[in-house]
């Protein structure tokens, strides 16, 4: 199993490249099961849930043509309907194959999703969802099995928000019949970057970004290109690295309209931040400020940036309240802090960090795919080495991180 070492103290300086975004990338890689035409995707993320999607849709008959950073897929000849344990069990976003499937073959066969153990994220939602637009759903021998001669348009009120069930229904809507309208849906601009993607395939979709999207579905959808939008999460872990080691870091490639929430908070934090067309500079001469966020769905402050600010918040000056309203098991990382000198405190959904003058290394583990992003900013700060074991998680989400960090100035390396 890999690790990462770290050796602490240094600030970050420089420019990194932000890639294109994982939540993103994966719903629209599903969207090519909706057409049998090819559709060209850009700005690919080169990370292990991509390729692992990549694989599930080859399983199933998709032919992929990848290149560097962008792959082409074509649907024409699917003809496995199934997605099995093997390949969900280590991400969750697999039960995206589901809607695009049923929409256009009429059977689905998925397996109960795996993933990151922070807490529950029941798929109830995208079931009941395909069930009020015509679909027969059992569950047998941890599979959903769906089934639908054809979908029909309706009405569906989430009672959570939810991403990947906004985005599951909405692919399922766009091949139904009638108009399928969702309401209490996610406004991530994920969701927004696959409503673009399904209107370049034909799609007929309005209101994408609020909390009620209308579907009118069509008879067939048809290939396009479509360039993935920037990862917010990784450029945000980049600024929150660079604000808590005191560095100057400019990201390229990105875009600071995705990231209001985060860097409102960075500059309460202290750090000057200068934006342009798709670019962020950072810079940060002070002792950080301690800054108290709570998390809640778009457009508010994003749970996976929640770990990345608690990093910040163990060496920032004064203490600061962490509220998790939408993972329950989110805070798994805050005994791995500990062992680096971290003061926290933990009562239910709330986090109070006191702020410290130092951390200091130790061996610690990654528990899920953002804890382990705060992990490395602590590390990134801590004085001597810091060795972060279970990194899979990292490779989940990041692109290359330690090439990225080192290339800023970090003593990062990965042990095999």
């Amino acid at each position: 199993m890999q690790k990462l070492a770290i050796i602490g103290g240094t600030p970050l300086r420089g420019t990194v490249r932000i890639s294109g975004a994982k939540n993103a990338a994966l719903p629209i890689l599903c969207a090519g099961l909706l057409t049998a035409d090819d559709l060209h995707l850009t700005n690919l993320p080169d990370l292990h849930d991509v390729a692992t999607m990549r694989r599930l849709l080859e399983q199933m008959g998709i032919k992929a043509t990848p290149g560097a950073g962008e792959i082409t897929l074509n649907g024409a000849a699917v003809d496995k309907l199934e997605a099995p344990y093997d390949m969900v069990k280590t991400m969750r976003a697999a039960i995206l194959v589901l809607g695009p499937l049923v929409a256009r073959f009429g059977e689905a066969r998925v397996s109960l999703p795996g993933g990151c153990a922070i807490g529950s994220r029941p798929v109830d939602l995208h079931i009941k969802g395909l069930q009020a637009m015509g679909a027969e759903i059992h569950i047998e021998h941890g599979y959903i099995h769906a089934t639908a001669k054809k979908l029909k348009g309706a009405r569906i009120f989430f009672d959570i928000v939810s991403v990947t069930g906004t985005e599951n229904l909405m692919m399922a809507a766009a091949l139904a019949d009638g108009v399928t309208v969702l309401e209490n849906a996610a406004r991530e601009p994920e969701v927004i970057d696959l409503a673009d993607c399904l209107r370049a395939m034909g799609a007929k979709i309005t209101g994408d970004g609020s909390d009620t999207i209308t579907i009118t579905g069509v008879a067939s959808l048809h290939g396009a290109s479509h360039r993935i939008l920037p990862d917010r999460i990784e450029s945000g872990t980049f600024l929150v690295a660079a604000a808590a080691t005191g560095g100057d870091v400019t990201l390229c490639d990105t875009r600071a309209d995705l990231l209001e929430t985060v860097l409102e908070k960075l500059s309460e934090a202290g750090a000057q931040i200068d934006v342009g067309t798709d670019t962020i500079r950072l810079r940060m001469t002070a002792r950080p400020k301690a800054v108290n966020v709570r998390t809640a769905p778009h457009p508010a402050f994003p749970t996976d940036m929640q770990a990345q600010f608690m990093a910040l918040n163990c060496i920032a000056e004064g203490s600061a309240m962490v509220v998790e309203t939408i993972f329950e098991n989110r805070f798994m990382h805050v005994q791995e802090l500990r062992r680096l000198g971290a003061r926290i405190d933990v009562e239910g959904n709330t986090a109070v960090v006191h702020g410290v003058t130092r951390l200091e290394g130790a061996d610690v583990m990654a528990t899920d795919l953002r804890a382990s992003a705060s992990l490395v900013i602590a590390a990134l700060l801590a004085q001597g080495e810091t060795v972060i074991d279970r990194i899979y998680h990292l490779d989940r989400g990041y692109e290359h991180i330690e090439a990225k960090l080192s290339q800023l100035g970090a003593n990062i390396r990965r042990l095999k």
